[in-house]
């Protein structure tokens, strides 16, 4: 079986050490680049299944990197920011990427997202049915089960669920959600948005003032987790 391959982009050489370490230890080919311009050329080279992008480059914004990428790449980017950005990855989310980190971060949750990429690069863009736990996805007849019970959504809850469940374990910024269930006029209308999650985790959570399902990623947006 072939190790799947993650590219570093990133110029801190303890940060570059410590998670090639970590990742050849679970098994992942790592290749690395420490400026914006040799990350491009190698993700061109070796087509990586992940690319761990950091915000913070010597020769170009991590910004622009992005853009560049994703004129061609399809598979998932994970951006690395400095605390307290949250413009910057927003930007970063609405550019494309499909997760974020703020240094410092534990390894462990950077594997975790390895493998929610890894997944996501492989679903089934026609797939009809997910399961989440407790809580079953119908698509094809609109129907969603929590403990084998039908839960009644509206139409709008139910097609924002929907949006969640194709991009479980991406952090989708609000801007985003907003757009694809209200349409661009909407995009500024984030109180609207936090009226219907709530209703929405009133529904499928066992707690909703503890969830599990849609976590709130603080001044980002959500991120549905099974």
């Amino acid at each position: 079986m072939n190790k799947h391959v993650v590219l570093l982009i990133d110029d801190e050489m303890a940060i570059q050490k410590l998670l090639k370490i970590v990742l050849e230890s679970h098994d992942y080919q790592v290749i690395q680049a420490f400026s914006g311009k040799e990350g491009l050329a190698l993700a061109a080279s070796y087509l990586p299944d992940v690319i761990v992008l950091d915000l913070g480059l010597p020769d170009m914004h991590g910004q622009e990197v992005l853009v560049q990428l994703k004129d061609w790449y399809t598979k998932s980017i994970i951006m690395l920011s400095v605390q307290n950005s949250e413009l910057d990855i927003v930007k970063a989310l609405d550019a494309g990427a499909m997760d974020y980190l703020s240094k410092p971060f534990r390894t462990g949750e950077l594997l975790a997202r390895i493998r929610s990429a890894i997944r996501r690069n492989a679903t089934d863009i026609l797939k009809t049915n997910w399961t989440f736990q407790d809580l079953q996805l119908d698509l094809n007849a609109r129907v969603l089960l929590k403990k084998d019970q039908i839960v009644k959504l509206t139409q709008t809850e139910f097609n924002l669920f929907v949006f969640f469940a194709k991009n479980e374990g991406r952090v989708l910024t609000h801007q985003q959600i907003l757009k694809e269930i209200w349409g661009v006029g909407a995009q500024l209308e984030t109180q609207y948005l936090r009226v219907y999650v709530g209703a929405l985790r009133k529904k499928i959570e066992d707690n909703p003032n503890r969830p599990i399902h849609i976590v709130t990623e603080n001044g980002i947006g959500y991120r549905f987790q099974a």
